[in-house]
């Protein structure tokens, strides 16, 4: 599997983390959380210099039916 590791700073968290490197967090977090096994014992704030392996996604997510209010 590719990808990037990223190494943490004081305060990051998944969610943020995913939003800055895939752009969205949502199905990211579970995705980066299945290929860092223990990561999420270590809570939702993590300290500094925690390598996280950020795996590259290559399939398009699936988008739902939206409905916008303006359609």
């Amino acid at each position: 599997m590719s990808g990037v590791t990223y190494v943490t700073r004081d305060g990051d968290c998944l969610d943020n983390i995913c939003w800055r490197h895939y752009g969205r967090s949502n199905q990211m977090v579970e995705l980066v959380l299945e290929a860092n096994h223990g990561l999420a014992e270590r809570g939702a704030i993590y300290s500094e210099n925690i390598a996280i392996f950020l795996p590259e996604v290559i399939e398009k997510p699936i988008e739902d039916n939206i409905i916008n209010i303006w359609d």
